[in-house]
């Protein structure tokens, strides 16, 4: 099975890191980011993968090359213009359309969730949700008023999607010439029940948007346990 990572974004948010590499090329704790996701997919029994490349994309083969380095086969999907998440799928068409099924992995996260549970024989496309952590600390209030203790981020009783998913060949009819995934592809999926999702609850997941992202990130990963 090959796993797809999308990384063809530019990461403005994440400038100036970004102004000389590609958003899944910045370092978190040391690595890049497509170098936590390979390792972090390889340890699940993946050793194809496709990078979907854009922006910079010239760094990608300097960085990664052809994966022997990390046990692995790397091949690249290029697009001369941005695609969007559902564009650059549909443009790496040639090299999975034979597959099974495949994974694809937003390339700006960072995540230890197992990727096999998602596999499925029935549905077109299965993803991933995390719960929704809420980035301030939570006041609780009696109903008289008083404060009766304060919560530091805590969970949410809602669901995000992860941005790893897993996906039949069937896929690329739904797929665009251009446009995002979650735009296009999932409204159209769910509308005709083809489109199924997992919850996973005690993992950890990041999603690398800013510096301040890359810190706590950081952080979490001098843990032990992490």
């Amino acid at each position: 099975m090959k796993a797809v990572i999308l990384a063809g974004g530019h990461g403005k948010r994440l400038r100036p890191l970004t102004n000389d590499r590609p958003k899944a090329l910045v370092e978190v704790g040391g690595r890049p980011i497509i170098e936590w996701q390979i390792s972090w997919l390889s340890s699940h029994g993946i050793r194809e993968f496709v990078v979907c490349a854009g922006y910079m994309r010239e760094k990608f083969f300097d960085a990664i090359g052809s994966g022997s380095r990390f046990g692995v086969k790397v091949y690249y999907s290029v697009e001369d213009e941005p695609l969007g998440t559902g564009g650059a799928l549909k443009n790496a068409e040639g090299l999975l359309v034979n597959e099974h099924g495949f994974l694809a992995v937003n390339g700006d996260i960072i995540t230890d969730l197992n990727p096999t549970i998602l596999f499925s024989d029935s549905s077109v496309g299965v993803i991933s949700l995390v719960p929704l952590k809420s980035p301030y600390g939570v006041v609780e209030v009696s109903d008289n008023g008083l404060v009766k203790g304060f919560v530091e981020k805590p969970q949410l009783d809602y669901w995000v999607n992860a941005g790893v998913y897993y996906f039949r060949p069937e896929v690329f009819d739904y797929l665009p010439e251009k446009g995002d995934l979650e735009r296009t592809t999932f409204p159209e999926l769910a509308r005709k029940s083809l489109l199924k999702a997992v919850k996973f609850k005690d993992v950890f997941w990041k999603a690398i948007d800013t510096q301040k992202d890359i810190e706590e990130v950081e952080k979490e990963l001098v843990r032990p346990s992490h």
